[in-house]
């Protein structure tokens, strides 16, 4: 499945809920979740408009890494409906 190209940072940032990521600060343009889910693990995340998709498909790794996931299993959690 192809990352879609319009996601914005706190659009992710509420899609990251299904993986129990909340926002736990926001300092100038960035975000900080944070999930217990599968031990704690933080992220940040830029607050744009348009997220990059090298900056998508980053956050995306990371994500799949933490819960030891395929990536494309991510992606489909998170963009499917």
């Amino acid at each position: 499945m192809r990352l879609p190209r319009d996601v914005s940072g706190r659009g992710l940032a509420r899609l990251l809920s299904v993986f129990g990521y909340e926002v736990t600060r926001q300092t100038g343009g960035h975000m900080r979740l944070t999930t217990d889910e599968a031990g704690r693990h933080h992220l940040t995340i830029p607050a744009h408009d348009t997220l990059r998709v090298g900056t998508l498909a980053g956050i995306v790794t990371e994500v799949a890494r933490h819960f030891s996931l395929d990536r494309e299993q991510v992606v489909r959690r998170l963009f499917s409906r």
